[in-house]
């Protein structure tokens, strides 16, 4: 085998079944040998920024990594954005990235870069590859490093690529999570125990329904209450689930929320800060006479650390879970008139099906969703963790190749879908079962939003004209319909729904423009 089929050799062995790609000249043996070595999905993708948003999803969705082939340091930079979004999720992402030949390096050829620098910007492993005979090693250890909930990336020069191997041993992954902290369970438990005002804040993994349930235990022993964070990765959510509320997305809204508790115990999640550096508001939402305790640790199993607390505490095990268990669902009535930005919300909360995976970068649009479908047939939704734009549809994209048999849909703005607008492509070439719903309210509305906080009333053109996308209206039904995707345009709340029915009744992908 050449150093090329070790990689991907040893990628299948350890359980990698996806490959989303952008490849180039450097990366031409690894090509072939997804070829030669046949058990490993190839997925082409237009643009890097889908290739990064893809694998995210589709983590977020498996706790698995995806792998990425990408084609050296500028094809890295173009896919920078969403590893961004897959870091703050700590998303298991597996990137491999070809390097222009060893011996060529130092001639400094046109696509020449510091792909390190880059990858360190995003990643919590990355290496260069020295050896064709470390390869199969060092790809292990990359699968290892992402399967504990983070972005790693291998570079792989290209002469070690075409190089035959002189080892063929294949290296696995060597992974398992840590053991929890016992004695911060314990301290966190007598501290739940002796404060009247306590928080339970919660992220990560902890927002699955393993993790909600066993925080329902923790709250029917304490008395805490339970928050979670703004922005997250994957929260199960809907009947027959422990309900959660999130943090507030703007700092004064924010720090009201938390003032009241005197207790603050973290899980998956770190202390809350502000977005932003606004004036006359701190950069930290807790303020020093409050107690802020972490209880899980960086590789541990987040549902077995809050269980673990909910046992400490002696909390019951079946009270909680069947009081959930038994809610029933319930969805708001379809609205009628002109598309609002509620009714779209109420739309969606009350059409999505059973098991829909929701894809939520609906940025202003959006507000009202979250708590209109609280009770919602069982569903995922996934956020825009990182706060770059761009996310929505790509991450779509991967979230339904993971689960191909549930539907996906994808809940955004106009302005964040023109950065991955590719991504429409990948979804029709791959025949994949998603629908978007385009919020086409021609601007970027969270930039008026926050010229309004910061006092601009009477905006100059300049400003105005850098915050509108209506001259020329983007036609999306044009631009998705290209792409190979079909697609209408609506503008009122009974057109929306029919339309969205006919589109979760049929498979493969499609696209609404509501124009609001």
């Amino acid at each position: 085998m050449n150093g090329a089929e070790t990689l991907v050799t040893t990628a299948l062995a350890a359980g990698i079944e996806i490959c989303f790609s952008n490849p180039g000249t450097t990366e031409i043996p690894l090509v072939t040998a997804l070829d030669s070595v046949p058990g490993i999905r190839a997925v082409l993708c237009l643009f890097e920024g889908v290739c990064t948003g893809a694998a995210d999803g589709y983590g977020r969705m498996l706790n698995k990594p995806a792998m990425t082939l990408l084609h050296l340091g500028p094809g890295l930079s173009n896919g920078l954005a969403n590893l961004h979004n897959a870091k703050r999720a700590h998303t298991p992402v597996f990137n491999v990235i070809g390097e222009h030949a060893s011996w060529h390096r130092s001639a400094d050829a046109p696509l020449t870069m510091d792909i390190e620098a880059l990858a360190g910007t995003v990643s919590k492993w990355h290496r260069t590859c020295e050896s064709p005979a470390t390869l199969s090693r060092d790809t292990a250890s990359a699968i290892a490093a992402a399967m504990q909930g983070q972005v790693s990336t291998l570079i792989v020069p290209q002469d070690y690529q075409w190089t035959e191997c002189g080892d063929h041993r294949i290296s696995l992954p060597q992974f398992s999570f840590d053991a929890v902290d016992q004695d911060s369970i314990d301290r966190a438990a007598a501290l739940l125990r002796t404060h009247e005002k306590a928080l339970l804040f919660l992220g990560g993994k902890a927002l699955r329904k393993r993790g909600l349930e066993a925080a329902a235990r923790i709250m029917a022993a304490t008395g805490c209450d339970v928050l979670s964070e703004t922005l997250f990765a994957h929260m199960e959510r809907g009947a027959g689930i422990p309900p959660i509320e999130r943090l507030p997305y703007f700092p004064e809204h924010a720090v009201a929320v938390l003032s009241k508790y005197r207790l603050v115990v973290l899980a998956g999640v770190e202390e809350p800060v502000a977005f932003f550096g606004y004036m006359d508001m701190p950069s930290r939402l807790l303020t020093a006479d409050q107690q802020a305790v972490r209880i899980d640790g960086e590789n541990q199993d987040l549902p077995e650390v809050l269980e673990s607390l909910a046992d400490a505490l002696g909390a019951p095990r079946k009270l909680a879970l069947e009081t959930n268990s038994r809610a029933a669902s319930s969805k708001p009535d379809l609205p009628s008139g002109p598309l609002t930005r509620e009714n779209v919300c109420m739309v969606l909360a009350a059409l999505q099906p059973e098991g829909a995976i929701i894809v939520e970068e609906a940025v202003t649009t959006g507000g009202s969703y979250y708590p209109l479908s609280a009770t919602a047939p069982p569903h995922s939704l996934l956020t825009l963790t990182g706060g770059s734009i761009g996310q929505g549809m790509p991450c779509a994209a991967g979230a339904a190749m993971a689960c191909p048999d549930r539907p996906v849909i994808n809940f955004q703005a106009d302005g964040s879908a023109a950065y991955t607008v590719q991504a429409l492509w990948t979804q029709a070439r791959e025949s994949l079962n998603v629908t978007t719903m385009i919020c086409s309210n021609r601007s970027y509305d969270i930039l008026r939003v926050e010229l309004a906080r910061s006092g601009q009333v009477s905006p100059g053109k300049y400003t105005i004209s850098l915050t509108d996308l209506a001259d020329p209206a983007i036609d999306w039904v044009q631009i998705s319909q290209g792409m190979g995707v079909p697609a209408v345009s609506v503008n009122t709340a009974e057109r929306l729904a029919k339309e969205l029915s006919v589109a979760l009744a049929e498979p493969g992908p499609h696209l609404i423009e509501m124009v609001l």
